[in-house]
């Protein structure tokens, strides 16, 4: 019997202003480290890839190539609690990682994702084959979550497509087959399961294409990530992060500008302040 290959998948594609093959490459290190798996890229500028990282043939597996594409859309990110731009948002291809990945098992991740543990590592002995968080944590502990919870107030469970697991399967094929015609319709979907937001999110088109799959019920395809989904958001700021230590200064509330410290360790943490986890890698701290 052939042993199944397994691996994680990062895209990244930059913008103006957010470096996400760094970010790529940061994390690629850390799951080597921590996960003992190998990662392959997802970008659409190579050519950077290869001139400002002479190590990336050691850091990726493969470098997956996609067509660069200047995308319209763009958000507001924030750089902590008083600091905002508008860049370029290009999240439109996670709908293609099944084709894309080299793995028969993959963990598909965002890159500002920080593995601090090994718990993923159970994703590969257990026998569901897809698995994704539904439930997330907010180290602020004081911010509304409805967002996450639905994904409009009369809609369908909200699923975080930050992190996922999935096995070459039949029925994963179908799925992503699913996301794809989601993603192409997205203006009818959008309607019909009421998200009614102008910024295309994969949390919202995973959500439904789960919804889908599960009969439009509730259903077992999608089951459980190990552990739990730890967030912070951009309002928030990596000040320190020291292999798995982790120095937070979170948003205070009804305070703009003040921020409450916390330190963690030892979780997996998506970061969602960019330039601030950005900054971290440039320190050079693994």
């Amino acid at each position: 019997m052939t042993k199944k290959t397994k691996g994680a998948l990062i895209f990244a594609r930059n913008n103006a202003q957010i470096d996400y093959i760094k970010q790529a490459h940061y994390s690629a290190k850390r799951i080597r480290k921590y996960l003992d798996i190998p990662t392959s890229i997802v970008t659409d500028s190579v050519k950077y890839l290869k001139e400002t990282y002479k190590d990336y043939e050691e850091v990726f597996d493969q470098v997956i190539e996609v067509p660069f594409t200047n995308n319209s859309t763009t958000k507001r990110y924030f750089d902590g609690s008083g600091v905002a731009k508008h860049l370029q948002f290009k999240n439109d291809m996670r709908t293609q990682s099944y084709e894309l990945t080299p793995y028969d098992e993959t963990i598909l991740l965002d890159s500002d994702y920080i593995i601090a543990n090994s718990l993923f590592k159970n994703c590969f002995e257990q026998d569901h084959n897809f698995l994704i968080f539904k439930n997330a944590k907010d180290l602020t502990a004081w911010r509304d979550t409805a967002e996450f919870e639905k994904i409009s107030d009369t809609s369908i469970d909200f699923y975080w497509a930050t992190v996922i697991f999935f096995r070459k399967s039949e029925e994963n094929k179908i799925f992503f087959e699913l996301t794809q015609h989601i993603q192409e319709n997205w203006s009818h979907y959008n309607s019909i399961f009421q998200v009614n937001r102008g910024l295309f999110r994969n949390d919202h088109l995973f959500s439904i294409a789960i919804h889908i799959m599960n009969g439009y019920q509730q259903g077992d395809f999608a089951h459980k990530l190990p552990g739990t989904k730890y967030y912070t958001a951009d309002r928030d700021i990596l000040w320190e992060l020291d292999e798995d230590n982790f120095l937070f200064l979170l948003e205070k509330e009804n305070h703009l500008g003040e921020y409450t410290p916390l330190r963690i360790k030892g979780s997996n943490i998506h970061v969602m302040n960019k330039f601030s986890l950005n900054r971290i890698i440039d320190r050079g701290v693994l």
